[in-house]
């Protein structure tokens, strides 16, 4: 199943099926590629992040802070240990820092620790300065609470993100603009966040496969998310009015 064009309809019309989508996300991950003490829920997070998928921990369960394994292989929970496939395109060269900083509450119905979250960006997030802003200060400080993320942009560069939303979140990290390919304009892009943050990046256009992407659950140890297949069952529920003006 191709990535479609989704600029050639509403924003309401992706908004259904980025809801969709959303929910084909968690059922994957919650039909055995989480190990048994994780788990992930759909949630609403206000303040320009949401709806996502967040992945959360049991209680009782600690974990070690480790940044490199063999490769090929899993921990003892099931957890890839193998690099991820993704590019790794960027690391930061020192302690996780911020220029700015501010507090943020992240609430979830379980009280259970919020270890990851999946995002997959709508028109709307990009759609004013502000909301852009929200967006990337919202990530930046989920990013320096050590939790990881999976964003995907299904939506080209715009004039307040001309090089793509990995380049505006690295930049606003590290403060600097990292150099971004741009001959495949739409971004998947995973953060594993420890002491350091590593970005892993896929670039794709209209039409190319979705590559299963890395959802980081602890240092150095990730689940790879099926994108592909979970893309082609939510777009089985597109009303077909609607695929039909995305397929012309």
């Amino acid at each position: 199943m191709p990535m479609h064009d989704w600029t050639r309809v509403d924003a309401g019309i992706f908004h259904d099926f980025h809801h969709g989508w959303i929910e084909e996300c968690k059922r994957a991950l919650n039909s055995g590629l989480l190990p048994d003490e994780y788990y992930a829920l759909a949630e609403q997070i206000a303040g320009g992040i949401g709806p996502d998928v967040l992945t959360l921990q049991g209680n009782g369960h600690a974990t070690s802070e480790h940044s490199t394994h063999p490769a090929n292989s899993h921990s003892s929970n099931g957890l890839l240990l193998a690099s991820p496939k993704a590019r790794l395109v960027g690391e930061t060269d020192m302690e996780y820092y911020r220029r700015k900083k501010s507090s943020i509450v992240i609430r979830h119905v379980s009280g259970d620790r919020v270890v990851a979250m999946l995002e997959i960006m709508s028109p709307g997030n990009k759609a004013s300065r502000h909301g852009l802003r929200a967006f990337v200060e919202k990530t930046a400080e989920l990013l320096e609470k050590r939790i990881h993320l999976l964003i995907i942009d299904p939506f080209p560069p715009g004039r307040r993100d001309p090089q793509g939303i990995h380049s505006v979140i690295w930049e606003e990290v590290t403060g600097v603009e990292p150099a971004t390919p741009n001959d495949k304009p739409l971004t998947l892009v995973s953060y594993e966040s420890t002491a350091t943050v590593r970005a892993y990046v896929e670039s794709i256009a209209v039409g190319d496969a979705l590559p299963d992407m890395p959802l980081f659950l602890e240092p150095g140890a990730h689940v790879p998310v099926p994108l592909e297949e979970t893309y082609q069952r939510a777009w089985d529920a597109v009303p077909r009015r609607w695929r039909q003006v995305l397929r012309s």
